[in-house]
This record gives structure tokens, C-alpha cells and sequence, in this order.
């Protein structure tokens, strides 16, 4: 049973300067909610109840998110607004709990990851990137849940993606197992096209065991000059099982403008009050 989730929230979240200047990027809003929301509720929806938060100095309104607005909730049951009262009340079920630990220096995905060390502890665990919003029938991370029960070993989220993107991603080749599952034997950090092993790239989202921490610890710094998570999951690979799933469902790169305004037209259209306006509006465009 995956209990417990890391959401690496510490980058400066340059890309979308100046909108980030004195916000998380984690909480630019995708219609109605901030991308950090998309993620826990997609964590929570996988049975996950503790959040670990890897956070830096300038995150403080991810943690004001899920905490108590006790003078806006109060304030909307004087004015009787009980329909948005339920809304602020639902971002933190009394069932899940939250906790942040900080990130002191900008070295990369892996050292962020081994930031939560101390309160994951020796259980498995999920990693979900905020940046990428994914969506499905199914959530993501519900569903590598259900194969990591099966298999108990590490998964990644993978997609194809362009040839000439492999420079963005950790890039994996193994043996299929089945149709969506692989047996990874390489894995490789933002390699340039020729020298890429596959096509397939991580997405954001992963279930890691613990003894990833250990292959952590053991890497020296990689591409960037950061302590990478590929490095530590490539030497993971010398002593388990991981593996590779072909996730059912659409991601979008919200670190990326482009991304991001892909993501907030396609679920305003999803939007059970907006959509049908939205839709018509769009449609009334000359494109």
C-alpha cells in the first residue's frame, strides 16, 4: 500500500516570469485551481493520505493553501455562501495531512526527492511533479498504484515523445512485459536525439522504493551540474526491478506556456458550469 506522497515544489518556476516573481508557480491557476491541487487530489484519489511537501523560501502560500482559512470560512457561513464554503473546505480532507520539509539549496529533482528522506522513512512512495497536470479516465497515479501492488517494484510514467524533445526528458529502454508495462534495463538523463535509447520519456509521475534514497546519496552531480533522479533510479537498476508504465490518459507540460494554456482550454471545455459557454464562445472565434 502506497501511503505517502512527495511533491517537489521547490523550483523558481522561471519559464513563466513575471508571473512567478512573487507566486509559486505551483499555484498558477488551471481554470479554477492551482496546479498543486491537481496533483494531491490525484494522490488522494490513489488512496494517498500524507503529503510531503519539499518546499522552498519562497513557497509559503502552497502551505496557506492547505491550511485552515478560518476568517474566509467564516465569512462565507455568515454570508451563507455554503456551496463555496464546501469548496474551500474540500482542498484538505480531515482525513489527509500535509507536511513540509524545505529544499535549502536548488540541486536538482533527485536531492529534492532525498529532502523527504527522513519522513517517508522505509516505505514506498509516489512522486508527482505539479507541472505536469495529467488526466484520465483513471487517475495516473491510481493507476501505477494498482501495478505496483502487483509487481512491488519502482515505476515510472512514461510517453513517447518527438525525437527531437528526448534533451528534456530521462529517456528509458528495457524488455515489454505487456502492452503497457516494460522491464527497464537503461535509463538515461536528457540525452541528445542520436544518442537516446528509446523514444520514451518519463513523465512526472513515479512510485519509488526506498532504497532509492542510498542510490541518491551515491551520485555524483549529473546534467546540469544537479543531483539527478535518473542517476538514482539508473543505479537502483543494478539491484531491482524497475519498470516502465505506458500510462492511460493525457499529460500536459504545464511548466510550459504552451502547456499550460493547452491544459486550461481543455478542461474549461470539460468544466461542468463553464464548458458549455466556454465552447460556444471558442466557437464564435475567428481562427
Amino acid at each position: 500500500m502506497i501511503t505517502k506522497a512527495v511533491f517537489p515544489v521547490a523550483g523558481l518556476g522561471t519559464r513563466f516570469l513575471p508571473a512567478t516573481k512573487a507566486q509559486p508557480k505551483e499555484m498558477l491557476p488551471v481554470v479554477d485551481k492551482p496546479l498543486i491541487q491537481y496533483a494531491v487530489e490525484e494522490a488522494y484519489d490513489a488512496g494517498i493520505r500524507e503529503m510531503i511537501f519539499v518546499t522552498g523560501r519562497t513557497k509559503r502560500p502552497i502551505e496557506d493553501h492547505f491550511d485552515m482559512a478560518y476568517e474566509l470560512e467564516t465569512e462565507l457561513e455568515a454570508a451563507g455562501k455554503h456551496e463555496l464554503l464546501k469548496v474551500v473546505q474540500s482542498i484538505k480532507p480531515d482525513d489527509m495531512e500535509c507536511v513540509f520539509v524545505r529544499q535549502p539549496k536548488m540541486l536538482g529533482l533527485g536531492h529534492a526527492v532525498l529532502c523527504a528522506e527522513r519522513l517517508v522513512g522505509n516505505d514506498p512512495f509516489a512522486v508527482l511533479l505539479a507541472d505536469d497536470l495529467m488526466v484520465g479516465e483513471k487517475g495516473i497515479t491510481r493507476q501505477m498504484v494498482e501495478i505496483f501492488t502487483e509487481w512491488r517494484a519502482s515505476i515510472l510514467a512514461v510517453q513517447e515523445v518527438p525525437s527531437e524533445q528526448t534533451r528534456r526528458y530521462g529517456i528509458c529502454a528495457g524488455t515489454p512485459v505487456n502492452d503497457r508495462l516494460m522491464d527497464l534495463t537503461q535509463i538515461v538523463e536528457k540525452p541528445a536525439p542520436e544518442d537516446a535509447p528509446s523514444r520514451l520519456g518519463v513523465a512526472g509521475r513515479y512510485i519509488l522504493t526506498p532504497g532509492i534514497f542510498e542510490e541518491i546519496r551515491r551520485q555524483p552531480r549529473g546534467v546540469g551540474g544537479e543531483i539527478q533522479l535518473t542517476d538514482g533510479i539508473s543505479g537502483l537498476l543494478r539491484r531491482e526491478k524497475v519498470f516502465a508504465y505506458r500510462y492511460e490518459g493525457i499529460r500536459y507540460d504545464c511548466g510550459s506556456k504552451e502547456g499550460f494554456l493547452q491544459a486550461t482550454v481543455e478542461l474549461a471545455l470539460q468544466h461542468p458550469e463553464l464548458g458549455a459557454s466556454f465552447r460556444t464562445y471558442l466557437q464564435g472565434l475567428e481562427l
